[in-house]
């Protein structure tokens, strides 16, 4: 197994900039589920950081309260094990905000990989994404988006589109917890 603790990647939950169903460019709200599975799967597999962003202040209000329940509050004595996984959660309004404290933190260039459920001419597998990561020579943030994905300006100015979750079967409409946790396992989980 690769040695997960130094890797440098960092998950980013955008809440906007994301797409309506009719393609505008809108800010969605925050679910309770996708904070606990996504932080849990980012914990399982040794993730640096889970960044949440949002611009919405009554959004932010909300994911520190229900963090704060698991990581300050009686949950944490409930659940250690989520407690654990939780408090790698921090709050942005911007992706760019995200990038300049992981770049202060690291001392390390941050490389931005928007994922998507459409296919790409330039998008990258995760064969190539994973070696990438082992290099140690950048900070990594894998852009999840939520609503109906990321906008086109926001894909155009990543540095990297990861190749859309693939299995044959003609449908593709994960839930972004589901599919966080299996492009986790892609790019870090071990072959069997």
């Amino acid at each position: 197994m690769k040695p997960l603790h130094r890797i440098k990647l960092y998950l980013a939950l955008l809440h906007h900039p994301v797409r309506s169903k009719d393609g505008s460019t809108i800010a969605s709200a925050i679910t309770s589920i996708d904070l606990h599975d996504i932080a849990r799967a980012a914990r399982t597999y040794g993730v640096s950081g889970f960044y949440v962003i949002t611009p919405l202040a009554d959004q932010q209000a909300f994911a520190r309260k229900i963090i704060g329940h698991w990581t300050d509050g009686a949950g944490a004595v409930y659940n250690p094990d989520r407690s654990r996984a939780l408090a790698l959660i921090r709050i942005r309004e911007s992706l760019n905000q995200v990038t300049t404290e992981i770049c202060r933190q690291e001392d390390l260039p941050v490389r931005v990989v928007a994922t998507s459920a459409v296919d790409s001419p330039d998008q990258t597998g995760y064969p190539e994404l994973s070696r990438a990561l082992a290099k140690q020579d950048a900070a990594w943030v894998l852009a999840l988006g939520t609503a109906w994905g990321l906008t086109a300006e926001f894909m155009d100015e990543a540095d990297f589109r990861l190749a859309p979750i693939s299995t044959g079967s003609g449908y593709n409409h994960l839930s972004v917890r589901s599919a966080a946790a299996i492009m986790l396992d892609r790019l870090l989980g071990r072959e069997f």
